[in-house]
């Protein structure tokens, strides 16, 4: 089947407000097309070939959006209706005949289609799709987890030539967020890191950060070392705890395999719950400000938030920083030392004298060494050219841009633009 979906019109949309935390559309939605669809069908050694053409849909769905969460995206669970019967349109072709002008089967093909189609998705009824379970999603974050990977001691050879190089992936149960990745330690059993890296925590009784090493391979899946598993729980607030883990195969006490020695890993666990005043609230995550004072009258302030990168790494070294360059001012982050998802969350503002609706950011994590003549003192890890005519018709936009030149790097960045008014 080959369709188009440039042919599909919104004729008008009501949106309903509701003391619920849920949201309600009603969009009038017509798709109109020529799609290729043929259907061939063989009896006693017969072979015809149906084709239809000329499809036309006219359905008026209702689109709930609820409950509305402050995880991304916002809401858990997708539900849809038709608020009265569809109205399908086409005609089938047979030897270049046009089989719906026989009398009566065009008015029997529609009501077929519409009872079939009303009997499972005409309101009441609803079509539910599961995206996130709300009784997680509602949590609100409740503290941050800091993770130090020291060093790991007396781990396994996995090359041929008797080495491993290994790398540590920290991960936060029941969350969604990708791992998080130290630097690879090449032809190292005894590897020396000292990252350190902050995680969200939303239920500190529940959770556990979980720490897995892994060979890194040139080609091919990366082989897994060992892991480990520490519950939140066992931590003491506002306290710095260093521990020093077994690795295992797996977390089934039974499994045999865990009695063999695969090395050790150390690492330095700190949870800090937010105090009330630094408690993020939802309702306020998407409120812009009024610009600030010296702001040009017919311009605004371009506000640009650097949260974080994730999976960037430097071919000598991984020091990263940020450039941000706009209309020729440039602004960057501080450096954080040996760190492949560094997060900055600094802030800079950018007087213009018009909205940049033609212009575009350039953001750039780069790397700097502080090795004294190094052949290679500074070196890109990957850019992105943000247009900006998005955030001056919306006031604020908070993406994550893949980062060209860039392997699997990506960046998070946030703007704001800000006017007088």
């Amino acid at each position: 089947m080959i369709c188009n979906i440039k042919n599909l019109f919104c004729l008008g949309m009501k949106v309903y407000v509701t003391d619920e935390k849920e949201l309600i559309m009603e969009p009038s939605l017509k798709w109109a097309g020529n799609p290729n669809v043929a259907v061939v069908a063989k009896s006693f050694g017969l072979k015809a070939t149906v084709q239809v053409v000329d499809l036309q849909v006219f359905a008026a769905p209702r689109i709930t959006l609820k409950p509305l969460v402050p995880s991304f995206p916002c809401f858990a669970k997708i539900c849809v209706s038709l608020m009265e019967k569809p109205h399908v349109d086409f005609g089938l072709r047979l030897f270049g005949a046009d089989l719906m002008s026989i009398p009566g089967l065009y008015r029997f093909v529609q009501e077929q289609i519409k009872d079939q189609v009303a009997n499972m998705y005409l309101w009441p009824r609803t079509l539910e799709v599961q995206i996130l379970d709300p009784s997680k999603a509602l949590k609100k974050p409740v503290g941050l987890l800091h993770v130090k990977v020291l060093r790991a001691m007396k781990l396994k050879k996995k090359d041929l030539l008797g080495a491993s190089d290994p790398y540590v992936k920290i991960k936060l149960t029941e969350s969604k967020l990708p791992s998080k990745k130290t630097a690879v330690k090449h032809k190292n059993l005894n590897p020396e890191w000292n990252e350190e890296f902050n995680m969200v925590v939303k239920d500190p009784e529940s959770q556990a950060v979980e720490l897995q090493v892994y060979d890194w391979e040139q080609v091919g899946k990366h082989d897994k070392m060992g892991m480990n598993v520490v519950p939140l729980k066992e931590l003491t607030p506002d306290e710095p705890k260093t521990m020093t883990l077994e690795l295992l195969k797996n977390m089934d006490p039974n499994d045999v395999q865990n009695e063999k020695s695969r090395g050790q890993i150390v690492v330095e666990l700190l949870y800090k719950p937010f105090k009330d005043e630094d408690m993020p609230t939802f309702e306020d995550a998407g409120a812009v400000q009024k610009a600030s004072e010296g702001t040009p009258p017919g311009g605004g302030e371009l506000v640009v938030r650097v949260h974080e990168a994730q999976d960037v790494e430097g071919k000598h070294h991984t020091n990263p920083y940020v450039r941000v360059l706009l209309k020729g001012e440039e602004r960057k982050t501080k450096h954080i030392k040996k760190n492949r998802d560094p997060r900055w969350d600094e802030e800079f503002k950018f007087k213009l004298e018009e909205p940049p609706v033609n212009d575009k950011l350039h953001v750039e994590v780069a790397s700097a060494s502080s090795r004294i003549g190094l052949l290679h003192p500074k070196e890109s890890l990957g850019y992105v050219d943000i247009p900006l005519g998005d955030v001056v018709h919306n006031r604020r936009i908070n993406e994550k841009y893949h980062l060209i030149d860039s392997r699997n790097g990506k960046i998070q960045i946030e703007l704001q633009w800000r006017t007088v008014s």
